[in-house]
């Protein structure tokens, strides 16, 4: 047999990882702590500076200097404009109204806009919310002026061309008709109207016949109603001076006169709902969709940070106690959560889950259980110190990109919140007590007031819901 020759070398690497062996398995596993060590001190946020200036047309202008990357970002927000502004019959219409604002100018086609925004080395774009449109835009500090001219041409004077149109609408056929044989979409809806009533908070899902009904005209007549600088906010952040971001701002802006009368303010939504148990068929569901809610508060309620608190806890987070209790101890599904949602002039609480046929009693059970518990029992001190660090970690993160600063700030303004809130958010969240956070559970989570909205297979889960009270059986 032959005998294989090492080099010296190999044989000196052998030699080597033995004696590592050797001392690895002779040395003892090093002692670990009992506990890991305590968490730094909480840093407070550094609140920007920002500079408010409002055109004489009635624009308001922030601007937030950074000297981070040569980037400069624009948010422009016109409140009103969204889907709260959309009549009974056309529910939605924000949505196709915003997205359509990027896709034709008076001067540019929807490809030149690309290309244009493309060559600065940013993007344009928008969406709708309940209470306004935000246009999205950036690019390099280089291009600055470019950018905020194009911004301009893109919010100020869309085109809506017949083609564009029609292929948004079959888009958003498809869209509609894909998203309506889910059970989420059913059961959002069904839950909406239980909280809302007929308020225009309740109808922002489209249907096929206000999608049908949009034609180019139309929409240039909405554009016209709702896109006024007197109800308009232009936060522009970034590598970019103060005085020379309001300048850019003048002469995109300035001239932009508003026409007719404004649209009336929204009045708020019933602030209690008659409950309602609603079982949406689904034959052959081999799951049940769970939805549970009731009217909330606005956002700039003096109770929206505890209730934000109180939510995070109960279940907007992987570590809240619904998801807890009903995905990691019970098994019964993938996900749980529940919480509020605050607009201008109203919100919403609520929460659900999709489980097994057959735990939907089971899983019901348990959400009535810590909905009542986080009104009648006091959260433990570590638990508030766990969420109030989570939430106050993430916050701050969330505004650490000039983008995302942008964002927030002019999503604040479009519900009612000040500026200064950002910078006032977090040390009013460490005031949160937890006789307060027992307070708002008691107040917007008392299980007897919750509407209940069920999407499921009424052979199978229909036994189990007789203990919850009588539900409405709705045909698909």
């Amino acid at each position: 047999m032959m005998k294989t020759r090492l080099s010296p070398i190999t044989r000196a690497g052998l030699a080597l990882t033995a004696a590592l062996a050797l001392a690895s398995t002779a040395q003892a596993a090093p002692d670990l702590p009992a506990e890991l060590p305590p968490f730094g001190k909480d840093k407070p946020l550094v609140v920007p500076k920002i500079t408010q200036t409002t055109l004489p047309n009635g624009l308001q202008v922030w601007v937030v200097p950074r000297n981070g990357i040569p980037r400069v970002d624009y948010v422009l927000a016109v409140r009103g404009a969204g889907l709260g502004a959309d009549a009974p019959d056309a529910p939605g219409r924000a949505k196709l109204l915003a997205g359509l604002l990027s896709e034709g100018t008076a001067s540019r086609s929807s490809r030149q806009i690309a290309e244009a925004a493309q060559a600065m080395g940013g993007g344009v774009g928008a969406s709708a919310s309940n209470d306004g449109i935000r246009l999205s835009a950036n690019a390099l500090a280089s291009h600055a002026a470019d950018m905020m001219k194009l911004l301009a041409d893109v919010a100020r004077r869309p085109a809506f061309p017949d083609g564009e149109v029609q292929l948004a609408k079959a888009n958003a056929l498809q869209g509609l008709k894909a998203a309506g044989a889910q059970p989420a979409f059913r059961a959002a809806k069904a839950l909406d109207g239980a909280i809302y009533g007929d308020h225009a908070y309740g109808r922002t899902q489209e249907t096929e016949a206000a999608i049908t009904a949009v034609t180019a005209e139309g929409l240039r007549a909405e554009h016209a109603r709702r896109f006024r600088p007197d109800r308009a906010l232009l936060v522009i952040t970034g590598r970019i001076d103060a005085a020379r971001a309001t300048q850019l701002a003048r002469e995109a802006f300035g001239d932009w006169k508003a026409t007719g009368e404004p649209l009336p303010e929204l009045t708020p939504p019933p602030a209690t709902m008659p409950v309602q148990r609603l079982l949406l068929e689904r034959p052959g569901s081999v799951q049940a969709t769970l939805r549970l809610g009731r009217p909330g508060m606005p956002a700039s309620g003096d109770e929206q940070v505890a209730l934000r608190l109180t939510s995070a806890i109960l279940g907007t987070g992987f570590s809240s106690r619904v998801n807890i209790n009903l995905r990691e101890e019970k098994g019964y599904t993938y996900g749980a959560r529940a919480g509020g949602v605050s607009w201008r002039v109203g919100g919403a609480i609520t929460g659900g889950a999709d489980v097994r046929n057959d735990v939907t009693g089971a899983a019901m059970t348990e959400y009535i259980k810590e909905y009542r518990r986080i009104g009648t029992e006091p959260v433990p001190e570590s638990e508030m110190a766990m969420n109030k660090r989570y939430m106050a970690g993430s916050y701050l993160i969330s505004t650490q990109l000039q983008g995302a600063l942008g964002q927030q700030l002019a999503g604040n303004w479009l519900v009612g919140l000040p500026a200064d809130f950002l910078g006032k958010f977090v040390p009013a969240l460490q005031k949160v007590s937890a006789a307060e956070v027992q307070a708002m559970g008691k107040k917007y989570f008392n299980p007897d007031e919750q509407s209940w909205v069920v999407v499921g297979d009424a052979d199978k889960i229909g036994e189990q819901l007789k203990a919850f009270g009588e539900f409405k059986v709705v045909k698909p």
